[in-house]
């Protein structure tokens, strides 16, 4: 059998019961380590579980995660995520091609971004398409287009920056309000950054554009959230965050 864990969003405290039980009955545990970032090492999760995990970059996930298939017709193995086993494309596929090859697979589920957010008090169902700004976004048009649909339906947007953990390289919030700014934001434009959300030190700021892109949100990982249209409620909720 095949688990897919989601570990959720902050420290080796945030997985479920029922996937922690069953990571120390695995065979093998592996940490997928390229799509997010959580704040706690590998080994602070290994001494957690009480099991030795092995990691998996984005050139073990593309291949050799056949190998692990292969051990999963046979015994049971853990293949932990960082927030959510379906959030990344990156896990869906694992999961789809798991799924055409026969292999028994169960999915235990955690916290995600996608739902985290819904801290700064803006409903959920009124998310639009998240979006994503990578490292290279000089030339990207599609980011700042997909904003714009989110906007004319009136819909919030969720920009998720780009990562490399292996490298220690974070996209950051002031990174990412350049790219909108150069694309069409104006510097007045009501946004709200935020870091390590679902830890106990997370940091979440609203105001201007041109005030948040100047504070020091610390370590990732990060978003950014562009208010769409809002009902009294999320009014009341934006009035009690931290403004700068």
């Amino acid at each position: 059998m095949l688990y897919i864990i989601g570990l959720g969003r902050s420290d080796e405290k945030d997985i479920s019961v029922k996937g922690l039980e069953i990571i120390q009955k695995a065979k093998e545990v592996y940490l997928e380590e390229y799509t997010s970032v959580m704040q706690v090492t590998k080994e602070k999760l290994e001494n957690f579980y009480g099991k030795k995990i092995i990691s998996a970059d984005r050139e073990f996930v593309e291949k050799q995660i056949e190998t692990v298939f292969k051990k999963a017709k046979k015994e049971d193995i853990a293949f932990l995520v960082k927030g959510d086993a379906h959030t990344a494309t990156t896990h869906v596929d694992i999961y789809l091609r798991a799924r055409k090859q026969k292999i028994p697979i169960k999915t235990i589920f955690g916290p995600s971004i996608l739902s985290a957010v819904g801290i700064t008090g803006l409903s959920l169902y009124n998310f639009g398409r998240v979006i994503s700004i990578p490292f290279h976004y000089e030339n990207l048009e599609s980011a700042y287009k997909h904003f714009l649909t989110n906007k004319k339906n009136g819909m919030h947007s969720l920009f998720l920056l780009d990562l490399d953990p292996r490298h220690n390289k974070y996209l950051s919030i002031k990174e990412a309000l350049n790219y909108l700014k150069n694309k069409g934001l104006n510097e007045n434009t009501f946004v709200v950054g935020c870091a390590r959300i679902g830890s106990y030190d997370q940091i979440i700021k609203a105001g201007k554009l041109k005030d948040t892109s100047k504070i020091d949100f610390g370590n990732p990982p990060y978003c950014i959230i562009v208010p769409g249209k809002l009902h009294f409620i999320e009014e009341e909720a934006l009035q009690m965050l931290d403004r700068v």
